[in-house]
């Protein structure tokens, strides 16, 4: 069973910050903070979710995870989920490199949703009684860490202990992953693709604003023990480990001197209103 947030990327979904499941249609709710979705999962104003078009390609549910309740709310949600659908593991998967990421990257951009994600990860290993596994796809994929940060962030994972091995993707996954990037308007996971066929050098994403470097760590998928990662490269995640939600969770990074993809939302929405009052009818 493949799963997602509610949170998309501002082109997709102008509004701040991630969706509570009570504003979204097209889901069967199985807890406040996640739910079934099917092809027709929409946001307010009647946008796609990622985990609704994968439902469409796959022809079957996917897992919808609201992530405003914070690391326990999560959590308890994937517990309800994992009894629900009989699952006897889950994999967090990150693509990118964010979720180990110290906090003090020059390129982070996006941390909070893959800090409070893995951060839910000890509670519910505990709770569910299932192996709860990291994983990590396309290295520097996203345009924020360096292909050479995230190597420098799985080595530190791997001296505490954590590493649970690598390894890259076969024929029928790949052009399983070619069909899910034609479904799905992404970036990274396109730029991770084309590392999985072999590219590699700088190519440029959202809009020349950013430079992936492609490799052929990018064709691959590190596993990691949660636990572990979290006391060593993990920082993020460690800090928000507590956290009542996410509004708490972004309150701790901001303090650590962390900009999120929240805080890039808010301040662009901002800006947007601002221009829209700088252009509307001048006074007679």
């Amino acid at each position: 069973m493949l799963g997602g947030l509610t949170w998309e990327r501002g082109p997709i979904d102008p509004l701040p910050g991630p969706r509570r499941l009570a504003e979204v249609t097209g889901v069967r709710p199985l807890h406040e903070a996640v739910a079934l979705a099917g092809p027709d999962a929409r946001g307010p104003g009647g946008f796609r979710f990622a985990a609704g078009r994968v439902a469409e390609l796959l022809g079957e549910p996917t897992v919808l995870v609201d992530p405003n309740g914070g690391p326990s709310a999560i959590a308890a949600g994937l517990v309800v989920a994992c009894r629900e659908l009989r699952c006897d593991a889950v994999v967090l998967l990150d693509v990118g490199g964010d979720v180990l990421a110290h906090g003090d990257e020059p390129g982070l951009g996006s941390p909070l949703a893959d800090a409070v994600m893995l951060a839910a990860a000890p509670a519910l290993a505990a709770a569910a009684g299932v192996p709860v596994i990291g994983a990590l796809f396309g290295s520097g994929c996203d345009g924020e860490l360096r292909p050479d940060e995230v190597s420098a962030r799985l080595a530190e994972v791997a001296a505490a202990g954590g590493s649970l091995g690598d390894c890259a993707l076969d024929s029928p996954t790949v052009d399983r992953l070619a069909e899910a990037v034609e479904a799905v308007p992404t970036e990274a996971s396109a730029m991770a693709l084309r590392s999985a066929r072999g590219e590699t050098g700088d190519v440029p994403i959202r809009e020349g604003r950013r430079t992936v470097t492609l490799t052929s760590a990018g064709g691959r998928v590190f596993f990691f023990d949660c636990e572990v990662a979290m006391r060593s490269a993990a920082r993020l995640a460690a800090a928000v480990r507590d956290a009542r939600d996410l509004e708490d969770a972004q309150r701790i990074l901001e303090g650590m001197g962390v900009r999120t993809e929240l805080s890039w939302e808010r301040s662009a929405a901002a800006a947007s209103r601002h221009a829209v009052g700088v252009q509307g009818p001048r006074p007679r």
